[in-house]
């Protein structure tokens, strides 16, 4: 069955076409991407892949959203589009349809990828496990946290608001991040940390430290910085980030009961190479008495280029199989 995937984020929308079968995705097509500004809806940008595919678009949609899945009307938080989940079917004139968070659509991309879409970051190098518990750890804009319940071959993907527990510093550099953010935030989450945007926080805390002038830059002129190695200051705020990101990673497996973690999110795979040299995985398994269970657990970062549409996709294929 052909069906037409899309995920769309506060500035862009991709749609791809894809072939499902028995739950699984047999293919995803190449992605096409539209700035969501130069579109009036999601129905007028549906219409434009359509044009630009130039040919009738198949009768089955999977959409991905960055926007919790909740109410009569969707409203995106970066663009001016409204869902209206009842209106799918005959705004876009399709049959069948299902509407998934970006997050959970991260979770069925998890679940459903080729073991060539995983790289090891730390723990023994096996594959995720068939069964069980599979914790998914997602730094972006904010972080997303989700997780993946296998027995045999079913298996079930559980959305959550996990980046929004509290933030647990570590040592005094982490202290001095927290105590920073506690003046703008009452209550601050890991999220106000590890994140894109966190980066920049981290940053002005060193600085301050160290009785640098701080320059202002945004969160993604930082992290070239950082990781270029061009600015020793930009590498150790992103340094920090892995550490932390890898003490969060941690304390999920932790609350989840996972077998397994895979690290998710656009900003994951950019910094890849980063995170491979940095301290994540000491963090990772510094639980105190559970450092050896820790220890065992597989940590991997999911590297497909489209897991957003991808798992849309996927989650419709489990949907209608």
């Amino acid at each position: 069955m052909q069906i037409v995937s899309v995920d769309i984020g506060g500035t862009h929308a991709r749609f791809a076409l894809a072939d499902v079968a028995e739950g699984r995705v047999v293919s995803l097509g190449e992605a096409v991407t539209m700035p969501t500004a130069e579109h009036a809806s999601f129905q007028t940008a549906w219409e434009a892949f359509g044009a630009h595919i130039g040919q009738p678009l198949p009768k089955a949609v999977a959409i991905a959203i960055a926007a919790p899945v909740v109410g009569d009307i969707i409203k995106f938080t970066n663009n001016p589009w409204i869902i209206r989940p009842a209106l799918i079917g005959e705004k876009l004139g399709v049959d069948h349809w299902v509407l998934v968070n970006d997050f959970e659509a991260v979770g069925h991309a998890v679940a459903q990828a080729d073991v060539s879409h995983f790289i090891h970051l730390c723990g023994p190098e096996v594959p995720l496990p068939s069964t069980g518990t599979i914790s998914i750890v997602g730094p972006g804009t904010g972080l997303g946290v989700a997780h993946i319940w296998r027995q045999a071959a079913e298996y079930h993907v559980v959305a959550t608001e996990g980046g929004h527990i509290d933030f647990a510093p570590l040592d005094g550099l982490e202290d001095a991040v927290l105590s920073r953010l506690r003046k703008r935030y009452r209550r601050v989450s890991v999220e106000r940390v590890v994140s894109g945007p966190g980066l920049v926080d981290i940053y002005e805390t060193l600085a301050g430290i160290e009785g640098r002038p701080v320059v202002p830059m945004d969160d993604k002129a930082l992290w070239a910085l950082g990781t270029s190695g061009e600015d020793s200051l930009a590498a150790a705020a992103v340094d920090r980030f892995c550490l932390s990101l890898g003490s969060v990673a941690g304390d999920i497996a932790l609350a989840q009961g996972g077998k397994a973690v895979v690290i998710a999110g656009g900003l994951g795979l950019r910094i890849r190479d980063t995170l491979l040299r940095s301290g994540f995985a000491e963090r990772f398994r510094a639980k105190g008495r559970f450092e050896a269970l820790m220890a065992s657990l597989p940590v991997k970062l999911i590297t497909h280029p489209q897991p957003g549409l991808f798992g849309a996709a996927a989650a419709f294929a489990k949907d209608h199989h």
